[in-house]
């Protein structure tokens, strides 16, 4: 038995020793994963111990873009999700509101330089004393980041509606208004 007791370990041995070279083999030749090159990247976070959540989502392709969020459940376990656009897959057309000549081309150059994919400058319908951005349905990220660019205050961020100044921009995602506040701003 001693004879057939060795053959039977050695068949053993050589049986998980070539289920573990294949097994190093196929994970060696595994190739690896690349990152999607979609236009949006999507970021999950999970809650802490304290209850305070945050995500932040950067998107690749284009400019980077960044958003972060925090909330707060206290005694719950809480996921968010957030979906951001890189910079140069928005598009923003900025109109000059006041009477001052070239303020649109001005804010379209300062916006640009931050990856956004611009349209052609315009003119506002009416002059405005208070600058606003207006932004298109999932857009609120993106326009807050203009608006912080610019120094327009988060409370003249607004959804894009028929009300705003303008005319021809269907289908723009931000649209910034350039009130008379930007035109002394810019001055100075």
């Amino acid at each position: 038995m001693t004879g057939s007791l060795k053959a039977t370990r050695a068949a053993v041995v050589l049986v998980v020793f070539v289920v573990a070279v294949a097994v190093l083999v196929a994970v060696g030749t595994r190739s690896t994963p690349t990152t999607p090159s979609s236009a949006q990247t999507t970021s999950t976070t999970v809650a802490t111990a304290g209850g305070s959540t945050t995500t932040t989502a950067a998107a690749r392709g284009g400019a980077s873009s960044t958003t972060t969020s925090t909330t707060s459940r206290r005694g719950h376990g809480a996921t968010t999700t957030t979906t951001t656009a890189p910079h140069a897959s928005v598009s923003v057309v900025v109109a000059n509101a006041t009477n001052t000549n070239g303020l649109a081309a001005h804010f379209s150059n300062v916006i640009g330089a931050g990856g956004w994919k611009m349209g052609t400058p315009i003119d506002a319908s009416t002059t405005e004393t208070t600058s606003t951005v207006y932004y298109a349905a999932g857009q609120q990220a993106a326009a807050e980041s203009i608006a912080n660019t610019i120094g327009v205050k988060p409370a003249q961020v607004q959804p894009l509606t028929t009300a705003a100044p303008v005319a021809g921009v269907t289908g723009t995602d931000i649209v910034v208004v350039i009130g008379q506040d930007l035109a002394t701003a810019a001055g100075s």
